[in-house]
């Protein structure tokens, strides 16, 4: 629509007939609108009752550097990584709707999951493999488990059930069907006798070019191929309130900031753990998940709770989608690049986990309609596998290398 014509409609009265004319009027209005619509966007994703936690920010970088002690430094960047995960989400959601379906789906797989990516990096180059295994276990599952229980839950509430798209939902399962057996098969590979650590690491970074390959192709069929599975029937595409130059902006500040609190909170694991005697399993699996997907949990739940559960589910079985076929391949590379023997033989435990948390979710997605007694039952599994780590003997070799009697000698 003419910009003359919008402004008519929108009953820009003496300032519209004004900008009409001239192609220097058409411009002006064209240009103040774009500052005033990206002024609102900016202050929309900052000016949020959830950034006033953003205050933990300095609390955290200074007491890693004054030494407050490691349970501080935990706690302050702990609450710190929660609204900058937000604005990270509100930032890539922006810049994806100036760069089309295709790069928007890539840019979802990596700055929406950038917290996850970027705990990673700096989990590896400390050797906390254990806690790098433990950590994407358990995104996968608090979006499989908690988010998509407590999206049904909320919708529940409002609705006695709940319909949603389950040929695209059934799509995504079959992708984490496929991470789980590839997680699965060194594990068993690991525990077969005369089996050696090298070949098995060997197996591991084999296996993750295929599922990530596996991805591209995923990606492939979601949004070129097969795009009108994964339709929703009543979103319209948004316009845009930021600018593809300032989306990227904010999108690179919050990383870069998430970057500095993340490493200060992976520091601090090894001490909150032998001071407080919290488990490292737990923190792994169930901490440091909850608050790499507080963006995820906060719009899946919003979502579903307002009747839209394509775009809850979208949230909720896509991240986990991604982290499972992309972030667990990448770790294997930058375990390969760090010369740590990152790889896919997680516990027997995490597999296992892993195994029936996709089938019970399979169950529960199967027929297209949502209540909220499946959404209590995703939670009960999330609160169960939690406890279960909480009691996991601590195991000393955890934060290195697995602790298999057969691979000592690497």
């Amino acid at each position: 629509m003419p910009i003359s014509d919008r402004a008519y409609k929108q009953g820009g009265g003496e300032y519209a007939y004004k900008a009409v004319g001239t192609a220097e009027g058409m411009a002006h209005e064209h240009t103040e609108v774009t500052a005033r619509s990206e002024c609102m966007g900016v202050l929309g994703v900052l000016c949020t009752w959830l950034n006033i936690l953003l205050i933990f920010v300095p609390l955290g970088i200074a007491s890693h550097h004054l030494e407050w002690g490691s349970a501080a430094t935990f706690s302050c960047n702990f609450v710190a990584i929660v609204p900058l995960a937000g604005i990270l989400g509100a930032a890539t959601e922006a810049l994806s709707s100036h760069v089309g379906q295709m790069i928007g789906g890539l840019l979802n797989a990596t700055f929406g999951n950038a917290v996850e990516m970027i705990v990673t990096i700096n989990a590896i180059r400390a050797g906390l493999v254990g806690v790098v295994q433990g950590s994407l276990l358990g995104s996968i599952l608090s979006n499989l488990l908690l988010v998509l229980g407590m999206a049904f839950f909320a919708a529940g509430l409002r609705m006695k059930e709940s319909t949603f798209n389950s040929t695209g939902a059934s799509a995504n399962m079959s992708c984490l069907t496929l991470s789980s057996i590839a997680l699965g098969l060194p594990t068993i590979y690991s525990n077969l006798p005369g089996t050696n650590f090298e070949d098995m690491l060997m197996i591991s970074r084999i296996s993750s070019v295929v599922i990530a390959i596996v991805y591209l192709l995923f990606l492939w069929f979601q949004l070129v191929t097969h795009a009108d599975m994964f339709g929703e029937d009543d979103e319209e595409d948004e316009q845009a309130t930021m600018s593809a130059f300032t989306s990227t902006m904010v999108l690179f500040g919050a990383t870069c900031v998430v970057a500095v609190c993340s490493e200060y909170l992976v520091d601090s694991i090894e001490g909150v753990s032998e001071e407080y005697g919290l488990p490292k399993a737990f923190i792994g699996v169930i901490l440091l998940p909850i608050v790499g997907n507080a963006a995820e949990h906060a719009t899946a739940v919003t979502a579903a709770a307002k009747g839209k559960m394509n775009l809850a589910l979208g949230v909720a079985i896509g991240s986990s989608t991604q982290i499972a076929l992309f972030v667990v391949p990448f770790s294997v590379v930058v375990g390969w690049m760090y010369d740590v023997p990152m790889s896919l033989d997680f516990r027997v435990f995490d597999s296992t986990v892993l195994i029936l948390s996709v089938f019970i979710t399979s169950i529960v997605l199967h027929d297209g309609a949502s209540n909220w007694l499946e959404g209590a039952m995703l939670v009960a599994t999330y609160i169960l596998i939690a406890i279960i780590c909480w009691f996991i003997p601590e195991d000393p070799d955890l934060a290195g290398a697995h602790h298999h009697g057969h691979h000592r000698e690497l």
